[in-house]
């Protein structure tokens, strides 16, 4: 090259140059991105504001508020997003659902979910509540194989992803959903892996779960994990069914968890994974915890029935693709409902309450005062025992001579004060339906009287206390300060002293008849006597018996 060549080369190229470090800044890209993701859990298909106690949150300044509601969701998450954001849910968003959503097979929860934006979801044990193939179902389409199409006709499957990573087939080791997606945003990569509570067998109907394992969370996760980053993906959300308590009126934001399965999981899981997003207790807090290399990590919940979204800010680097962990920062706003309803969602809502008005109005009974969940020191409730009543009565041709109620099955209070236009006192099968929304099956054990003893003992174990919600004919005592297994005493059926030889018939729904909750003793009776549906039970109690009143809460003494 001649001396004037080389010459006019180095011109062009500083000329380059010069063109380049000429170009303002907000030409070239940014060395992060900024992604914002919104979270819901734990919606049990409230498209309807839920009320009474349900229908609260306590907000920022400590005070308990009106939230939650499907509109009031979508307003809310209107004003939340912004260009960069992905909205994703932790698990429950259907199961234990209201009428409104269960008479359709939570079709219409999952449509709302869809339309407000989620595209993945961990799947929580309610997930299972019709078996595995009813969540496939929903996931994938299909008109429902008994029950047929909806009024909305064939159902077309979710808009988002479930995921579980912990949940295969035995037999194969297939996932039964998948296990993780990835969704691209602001020109970045994030990788989402789903589990569930691994003690799931334990708290769903085993019959629709058969064939399947639960696999320790921490483990699929990091499995997941180690997938994603083959893959090239370096920003990776976890998305879980299980967390921890809190104080009781805990705000929003604050953290104050009691570390549990929830937090083994947030400290435990791989490095990679930038944050979790928890539900399962439907608690809020938001708190950071140390990953395993010692680095923070964000850890979150937002209550549930969809009262509270979940804002977590972040930055990516984009030439690693991974987040800028200092970058994190999680917001939980309660969903209040001094906003404007969103029409299109208010609508949705209305057209699904119109069409299944007619079954969810009608009076089934009568009350004298409110039937609550409130316990006693010794954990007995008033609208336990009348569960338990009714579903004694429902199986005493069957020979029933007690019976008991989980305290997690019953999901809502029954108010005296009329909800619509039937009346105070009246109940109305939507109501009864709330309360009762599992359609279990009734069925009759038989134990001898030291496996009574030995089942009262279960109420207790490593993850807490559950107490078993007696009929009128059974009474027992108490005594927390004595150690697990030796609590129970003065056991009594119709007021005689149990006799630890004598076979005695107990009436409980199949949940718990197949050793849910952890009342494994159930499962001793490997052939129970089969009734109605729960909620049949407790519907015909309801027009029997009424009016009904609050029973004396004296079967279970001590505490």
């Amino acid at each position: 090259m001649t001396r004037r060549r080389l010459t006019m080369a180095c011109g062009v190229a500083v000329a380059a140059v010069m063109a380049v470090a000429a170009q303002p800044a907000a030409a070239r890209p940014a060395p992060t991105a900024s992604v914002r993701l919104l979270s819901l859990n734990d919606f049990h298909g409230n498209l309807e504001p839920p009320s009474g106690s349900s229908g609260t949150a306590v907000d920022e300044t400590g005070a308990p508020v009106p939230a939650g509601g499907a509109a009031y969701v979508a307003t809310h998450l209107q004003r939340l997003r912004n260009r960069d954001t992905l909205t994703v849910a932790q698990g429950d968003m259907i199961g234990a659902t209201p009428l409104i959503s269960a008479a359709y097979h939570d079709e219409p929860s999952v449509e709302f979910l869809g339309k407000v934006g989620v595209t993945a979801s961990a799947v929580g044990n309610h997930e299972f509540d019709e078996g595995y193939r009813e969540l496939q179902r929903i996931q994938n389409g299909g008109c429902h194989p008994v029950d047929g199409c909806s009024p909305a006709g064939a159902w077309k499957g979710a808009a988002f992803d479930y995921l579980g990573a912990n949940v295969v087939k035995e037999e194969t080791g297939r996932h039964v959903v998948k296990p993780w997606t990835v969704r691209r945003i602001n020109g970045v990569q994030v990788g989402f892996i789903g589990v569930v509570t691994k003690t799931t067998p334990t708290i769903v109907s085993a019959d629709g779960i058969k064939g399947l394992e639960f696999q320790d969370e921490v483990d699929a996760a990091n499995r997941a994990a180690r997938e994603l980053k083959r893959r090239g993906v370096r920003s990776m959300v976890l998305l879980v069914h299980e967390g921890d308590q809190v104080p009781s009126g805990q705000r929003p934001d604050a953290c104050g968890v009691v570390p549990g399965a929830g937090t083994r999981i947030a400290r435990d899981a791989d490095p990679e994974i930038d944050m979790v997003l928890a539900g399962h207790t439907h608690q809020q807090y938001v708190c950071s915890v140390p990953d395993p290399k010692g680095r923070p990590r964000l850890y979150s919940s937002g209550s549930s029935f969809g009262r509270v979204i979940t804002q977590i800010d972040f930055r990516v680097d984009r030439r690693s693709g991974d987040v800028v962990r200092s970058s994190m920062k999680g917001d939980n706003h309660v969903v209040t409902r001094d906003v404007p309803a969103d029409p299109a969602t208010d609508a949705f809502v209305k057209t699904w309450k119109d069409r299944v008005s007619e079954v969810a109005n009608k009076p089934v009974g009568r009350i004298t005062a409110d039937l609550t969940r409130t316990p006693t020191a010794a954990g007995e409730t008033a609208l336990g025992d009348v569960i338990a009543d009714a579903q004694l009565a429902s199986m005493k041709e069957h020979g029933a001579q007690i019976a008991v109620m989980n305290p997690g099955g019953v999901r809502a209070d029954l108010v005296h004060k009329a909800s619509g236009s039937e009346g105070d006192g009246v109940v109305t099968y939507g109501e009864a339906f709330a309360v009762q929304p599992f359609s279990n099956v009734m069925g009759v054990a038989s134990l001898t009287g030291a496996r009574l003893d030995a089942l009262l003992e279960q109420q207790w174990t490593a993850a807490g206390e559950k107490i078993l919600q007696p009929s009128a004919t059974l009474r027992f005592t108490i005594d927390r300060s004595r150690p697990v297994g030796d609590r129970v005493s003065n056991i009594t059926v119709d007021g005689a002293p149990v006799d630890p030889a004598a076979t005695y018939k107990v009436a409980a729904n199949n949940f718990l008849l197949g050793g849910g909750d952890g009342f494994s003793v159930f499962t001793d009776d490997k052939n129970p006597v089969l009734g109605p549906v729960d909620l049949d039970a407790f519907v015909a109690y309801l027009g029997t018996a009424s009016p009904v009143a609050p029973p004396a809460l004296d079967r279970i003494s001590g505490g």
